[in-house]
């Protein structure tokens, strides 16, 4: 298919939002709730998995389920919000979410569980899209920076408060308000969308040439890619004909896809809206950040958790308190930085504050206890509201809003895709580090070193007071918990180092975006910049 207007997706303008307070407020619970469900499969699934009665196996499964239906639904929602309007693609779901949550706690069989997650899923897959589109669609343009800015830092901010809201509810209200939280908080956004966008006629000419196709292949392609990751640190990757068959299967169909978007008349998300240098940049570095932020959303609660032998809620009061609060002053700075600032600059700064964290973290040693890790906390707070809303604005500066259906697709690949590529190669990669330092720091106890065996003499003469015949298997059980512990840290050691060198690597990518053209979010520099830009002969924005 040629290129032409068609090409470039269908306009995504809407009417302006009679209340834009309540469609902002609208954004922020939609997010939220997105983002906490995610870390529910995650930081509650052990809980879940003994209040449901549930194997390993069938707990993971679980989680699969309930974040792969997400994906599944979550890149044509963009096209539906622009064909049916905020209201009805967000209004009924939200109910029907909520009866679903308060259902989910009440079931016992595994298969109605699972189906029902599907459900669950697939309807909070479209809170955080089309969130983002009500931002775009509905509301003013002076409106834009602080609610994008409310859409990027859903994802710290839930990450650091989500480990500590999660051991709340377990220990003092009950493990059904994992679930329950979505029955009071889902008719409330509800609400807000009704009060905060308008009344919008379905566009019938956009629904008569419906990419259906296109959607079905997209979404099944990325839903079964992430089951495959998913799954393969769980079944050994390549050794396992069910994560090869969701591998392979998923590929084709995108390829499928692909051809689809180029033969189709009316492509709902062709790859010509990712051809140019800036946006496929953007993107690029979008999906690093995803993977360098993996520091905070994975390697320090982990450690905590494994090495430090910490419950969530233990391990929570840290990232909500220097995680999550100091994102209440960083974003208001970061919106002020955008506002006068290029945001590549901005970038830089998230970037290197990131970096600067995951170095600190490779001085790790398995005697850091949750105050230690208050400095690379706090580092982290700073990247994340330093990093992801200038990536945004830097990829929507280079492209068209109007027509960001198509565009908002391939945002939410990166956005869902990205984190689950980056939990599937963190997981492996930290158990495939372990293993081999594992086997490194036995090979020096097999060679009966003389520090081991002062060690193991050390530790049977300790236990020796509590048994004789038990001493020596007692010495050997500490001795190798001691090489395990070590072998733990040494891999969250290898982990800050990966995420300090994706993070350079993000930087690189940073340098190559060059500087978007004239619209909504130029800065306006002020001071001293604005006069050295008008002696240089450089407009500047008022």
């Amino acid at each position: 298919m040629a290129e032409n207007d068609l090409d470039r997706g269908p306009v995504s303008r809407g009417g302006i939002a009679p209340r834009p307070l309540f469609a902002v407020g609208a954004v922020l619970l939609g997010a939220f709730l997105a983002n906490f469900d995610s870390r529910l499969t995650s930081v509650g699934l052990p809980d879940l998995r003994g209040a449901f009665s549930l194997g390993f196996d069938e707990g993971a499964w679980l989680s699969t389920a309930g974040i792969g239906s997400q994906i599944f639904v979550a890149p044509a929602v963009a096209w539906l919000a622009t064909v049916f309007g905020m209201r009805r693609v967000l209004g009924i779901p939200s109910l029907v979410y909520a009866l679903i949550s308060l259902v989910i706690p009440f079931v016992h069989d595994y298969l109605t569980l699972i189906a029902l997650s599907i459900v669950h899923g697939m309807l909070l897959g479209t809170f955080v899209p089309a969130t983002l589109m009500i931002i775009l669609r509905n509301l003013p343009i002076k409106w834009w920076l602080p609610a994008i800015s409310i859409y990027s830092i859903r994802v710290g901010f839930a990450l650091d408060t989500s480990t500590s809201l999660v051991g709340f509810y377990v220990d003092h209200l009950g493990w059904q308000w994992l679930y329950w939280q979505g029955v009071v908080i889902a008719p409330l956004m509800g609400l807000m969308i009704y009060l905060g966008t308008p009344s919008e006629p379905v566009n019938r000419d956009l629904l008569r040439h419906a990419d259906w196709g296109g959607m079905l292949l997209l979404g099944t392609s990325v839903s079964m890619i992430y089951a495959g990751l998913d799954q393969g640190n769980r079944l050994d990757w390549l050794e396992s004909g069910t994560v090869m068959a969701l591998l392979l299967a998923g590929a084709a169909l995108f390829i499928a896809f692909l051809i689809n978007e180029m033969l189709v008349r009316q492509p709902w998300a062709h790859v010509n809206v990712l051809f140019s240098r800036n946006v496929g940049l953007s993107l690029v570095v979008i999906l690093l950040y995803t993977l360098t932020s993996l520091s905070n959303s994975s390697l320090v609660p982990n450690f905590l958790s494994v090495v430090g032998l910490m419950r969530p809620e233990q391990s929570g009061v840290l990232l909500l308190t220097f995680g999550a609060l100091p994102m209440v002053v960083l974003v208001p700075f970061s919106i002020v930085l955008l506002r006068h600032f290029d945001a590549r600059a901005v970038v830089v700064l998230g970037f290197s504050a990131f970096a600067a964290a995951n170095l600190w973290g490779t001085q790790l040693t398995h005697d850091w206890a949750r105050g230690d890790f208050v400095g690379i906390v706090i580092l982290q707070s700073i990247g994340q509201a330093l990093t992801l809303l200038p990536i945004i604005i830097l990829a929507l500066s280079n492209s068209d809003p109007t027509r960001a259906t198509s565009f908002a697709a391939y945002i939410q690949i990166m956005r869902l895709g990205g984190a689950e590529i980056g939990v599937a190669l963190m997981g492996t990669w930290l158990r495939v580090r372990e293993q081999i330092h594992s086997n490194y720091l036995g090979l020096h106890i097999q060679s009966g070193s003389l520090d081991v065996t002062r060690l193991l003499k050390q530790l049977g003469d300790y236990f020796a007071s509590h048994g004789v015949g038990a001493a020596l298997a007692r010495a050997l059980g500490t001795l190798s918990a001691r090489v395990q512990r070590e072998a733990n840290v040494l891999a969250y050691i290898d982990g800050f180092w990966l995420c300090f060198w994706l993070a350079m690597a993000a930087l690189f990518f940073v340098a190559l975006i060059t500087r978007a053209p004239p619209g909504p979010f130029t800065p306006a520099p002020f001071g001293f910049a604005k006069n050295v830009l008008r002696k240089c002969g450089v407009t500047v924005s008022q």
